[in-house]
Order: C-alpha cells, then structure tokens, then sequence
C-alpha cells in the first residue's frame, strides 16, 4: 500500500515545533485538552531562550534551503 503525502503545508512546522517543545519543555503535545494540569507548564527562562533559538535556526535554515533551491 502507497503511503499518501501529508498536504498540509504547515504539517512539518508543527512537527519541527513538537519536537522542540518535547526536548526544551518536556512536554508531550502542543494539543489543547482542556485541563489546566495538562495546558499549563511551568518553564524556566533558559527553556524557553534556548526553544526561541532552536526555532529561529531551523527558520534559518529552511530560509537557506528555500533561497537556494529558488536560484536559476
């Protein structure tokens, strides 16, 4: 059986997002469920600056990528 490509396009960035909210935070979905136990965490100040620069380098990167597939 064929396996269909995911067409959403903003599926890869939720998953590049899951994957650092569950490495710097721990935490196991970026899911609601309605229950503040599970919706609210409490995270240090490091957490959160190293989570902003994993993200704003995979941007980076795919900016890189983007830029030189784009090239004539």
């Amino acid at each position: 059986m064929a396996r269909r490509k995911n067409t959403d396009p903003n599926a890869r960035r939720d998953a590049l997002l899951l994957e650092i909210a569950q490495r710097q935070f721990r935490i196991e979905t970026l899911e609601t469920r309605n229950w503040d136990r599970l919706d609210f965490h409490d995270v240090a100040v490091w957490a959160i600056r190293d989570a902003l620069e994993e993200a704003f380098e995979a941007g980076r990167r795919a900016a890189e990528v983007t830029a030189t597939t784009n090239q004539p």
